[in-house]
């Protein structure tokens, strides 16, 4: 097979992975945008998704869209009561300290990892997709006559994988329509911009404290319950989500939702190219360069804005 090909698949690959990606991301971006709270258990967030995933979708049984669907509603909905529960009974307590808050979400992490590993256990399991067919991908041949369609024989990808993509796509535009026209987006800018103020307003900062550390957490959990499919559930699987989510959110500008969308898309389109045609681990280290880079010469990150 020629490049061309292998690289339409890599991007593929590697869109699937931005999809994912840009969800848990702007989870984690809309909790420190809003909140200033860095959520170091984020990934074991949305490794909670992808276990519940797997509980649900085994408890309904029959027809495999009928537990995935079941999962998609279940998981990102008691993920997120967590997180809120966790926001009310911890965060509050220690007052939103930027330094207090990234110690209690670390030990809120291993909380999280060590109950899940004491009732679900060390075992990676699967969540059977609602629908998986294999589609024939065309390349365009230039001949003599033009150019003309032909299928590559291994060029193909699968009709979930194409889901993810769109899934995650519907998913970002109702969080930014959210964000942008409707009055609950109103009252998470007005904290956003000046918490203390808000509170004069009226708005109840707690409250809007604690929506947010759970809409965060229910993003996070809905891509893993996207992406479960594919990687299967294992308790250790929210390291690495974690880490690009990090990178993600730095490199496209602390509480900047298109910065992290567009960030997510880089990331996420490299990491996929990179991985099938070098090794993963090349990838997370152009990924760590690049955030080096970001740092040192647009400290607020591509979208973000200078602090005055």
């Amino acid at each position: 097979m020629e490049f061309g090909p292998y690289l339409m698949l890599a991007t593929l690959e590697g869109a699937v992975t931005a999809a994912v990606l840009a969800l848990t991301a702007v989870g984690l971006s809309l909790v420190f945008g809003i909140m200033r709270v860095v959520n170091v258990a984020h990934g074991e967030f949305f490794m909670l998704g992808a276990v519940l995933a797997w509980w649900v979708a085994s408890w309904f049984g029959g027809h495999a869209a009928i537990g995935f669907v079941a999962a998609a509603v279940l998981a990102p909905l008691l993920v997120g009561a967590l997180a809120a529960l966790a926001d009310v009974t911890v965060l509050k307590r220690v007052d939103y300290d930027p330094e207090r808050t990234i110690v209690v979400t670390i030990g809120l992490l291993y909380v999280i990892q060590q109950v899940v590993l004491m009732t679900y256990g060390p075992e990676a399991r699967p969540v059977e997709p609602p629908f998986n067919a294999r589609l024939a991908l065309p390349w365009v041949e230039w001949g003599e006559s033009g150019p003309a369609l032909y299928w590559p024989w291994g060029l193909s990808t699968t009709s979930y994988k194409l889901f993810v993509i769109g899934a995650a796509a519907v998913v970002l535009a109702a969080v930014w329509l959210l964000m942008r026209h409707t009055r609950i987006g109103l009252v998470l800018r007005a904290t956003q911009m000046d918490g203390e103020m808000a509170q004069v307003f009226g708005i109840p900062v707690e409250r809007v404290y604690a929506f947010t550390f759970g809409l965060g957490a229910a993003l996070a959990a809905l891509g893993a319950v996207l992406i479960v499919p594919i990687q299967q559930a294992h308790y250790l699987m929210g390291g690495d989500p974690l880490l690009l989510s990090f990178i993600v959110v730095i490199i496209g500008g602390l509480g900047s939702l298109p910065g992290t969308v567009v960030a997510a898309l880089l990331i996420g389109l490299s990491d996929g190219i990179i991985s099938v045609f070098f090794s993963p681990t090349l990838a997370k280290i152009l990924a760590t360069l690049l955030v080096a880079l970001v740092l040192v010469f647009r400290p607020q990150g591509l979208f973000g804005t200078r602090a005055a």
